[in-house]
């Protein structure tokens, strides 16, 4: 298809904010209200399950190393336009119905199995959604429309842990947990409402999936590999809220130092959602690889902090915060730097191949900080994590730059 002139992708004057882009932002924010209520309360429901310290990283890890499957097979089916829709409503209800399961769960493996169904149908969804995302706008504002869509999504992740809090305080936390079912389903028809049709490429026809892994271009397969690196040591957030809840426990008791970890990632996700927005405008203006580098030394600096912090809410809210700043960049960056080094037939294959790498780093390093954690000590799962996370910012900034930078 001949872009016209009114297409956002060759209109650099085109409104960012197009309606396309405010619907999938939407269906993000309501996903997000619902797992991420259920992420909150992981915790606190394996620890009723008398789940020991190292099964939190078992089924974080686990569920990210299947995630990252999805995330591959997704983004090869998802180079086909006419999937890309029902691809991202399919894997939105999958998501849904399996983190209503957790309600039921009655030992941590069972919600270990259905964090991981959870999360395969996150994960294939995703590549299918970036790229009608990315088709949305022009490339000169891909950074603005990644930011919103993360701010969005954020913003939900503050709402859900609200609404665990609240729920927990009144009602079970497995009864809490299936409450999760009602934003998750919002989400799916939201999404299949309001979110655009795929836009046509012409004759182009889907490359076998290792062709379009061979297709990849040298520049992107570079960046990919300081993605891993950082990767590897960017653990879940569960932990933090754990760290906190036992550094908060002897002053405060268990129950209230519960509330209060989850009080904390709720300032987390605040932060986050604040910061995603600046993250990619900064990057449209000044170059992303430079903003990524940023968030990826500045997760280093952040796990230093965790290992001496003291057991004050105050420095850890500082903490959680600039976790939050992180992660923005992270996820708003990273994908930005990915739509500049690849070509519109093969994209979502590199979404998918970008959001692999970064599931199988997730696998790995909740898994090993898991261990480390529960075999020598928090430090020593904090000095690896800071360890990687920085080295993986310092790679960025030594490989060649990308196109816009």
């Amino acid at each position: 298809m001949t872009p016209t002139p009114q297409d956002p992708r060759v209109n650099g004057s085109a409104r960012w904010l197009t309606r396309g882009v405010f619907g999938i932002a939407l269906a993000s924010l309501l996903a997000d209200w619902g797992y991420e209520a259920a992420s909150a309360m992981l915790p606190l429901l394996a620890a009723s399950l008398g789940a020991p310290a190292y099964a939190l990283g078992v089924i974080e890890g686990v569920a990210d190393g299947l995630s990252s499957f999805a995330k591959l097979g997704g983004g090869w089916i998802a180079d086909r336009p006419a999937l890309r829709k029902p691809i991202v409503v399919g894997g939105q209800l999958l998501l849904a119905f399996s983190t209503f399961a957790f309600g039921f769960a009655g030992a941590w493996p069972q919600l270990l199995a259905a964090r991981a169904v959870a999360w395969i149908g996150r994960g294939v969804r995703g590549p299918a959604r970036d790229v009608l995302l990315s088709d949305a706008v022009a490339p000169s504002q891909v950074g603005r429309a990644f930011g919103f869509e993360r701010a969005m999504d954020t913003t939900g992740a503050i709402l859900g842990p609200l609404c665990a809090t609240a729920l927990a305080a009144m009602i079970s936390v497995n009864h809490a947990m299936r409450w999760t079912l009602l934003p998750g389903g919002l989400a799916a028809l939201t999404f299949a409402m309001l979110a655009p049709a795929s836009a046509k490429q012409g004759e182009h026809r889907a490359l076998p999936f290792f062709a379009s892994l061979a297709q990849l271009p040298r520049e992107f397969r570079q960046y990919l590999q300081a993605v891993a690196l950082f990767g590897l040591g960017d653990f879940a957030v569960t932990l933090l809220i754990l760290r906190a809840i036992q550094l908060l426990t002897p002053a405060h008791g268990a129950v209230r130092a519960g509330a209060m970890g989850v009080a904390l990632y709720a300032f987390h996700n605040l932060i986050a959602a604040l910061a995603c927005f600046p993250a990619g405008a900064l990057g449209d203006r000044f170059g992303h690889r430079g903003i990524l580098a940023t968030g990826y030394l500045l997760a280093g600096v952040t796990f230093v902090g965790f290992i001496f912090a003291p057991a004050q809410i105050a420095p850890l809210a500082a903490l959680f915060g600039l976790a939050g700043v992180y992660v923005a960049i992270q996820d708003t960056v990273e994908r930005s730097v990915a739509t500049e080094l690849l070509p519109r037939e093969i994209r979502a294959t590199g979404y998918g191949v970008l959001a692999s790498v970064n599931g199988i780093g997730d696998f790995a390093s909740s898994m090993i900080v898991g261990f480390l954690w529960s075999a020598v000590s928090p430090a020593a799962g904090f000095i690896y994590a800071a360890a990687l996370t920085g080295a993986g910012g310092a790679l960025l900034t030594t490989t060649g730059r990308n196109r816009g930078s």
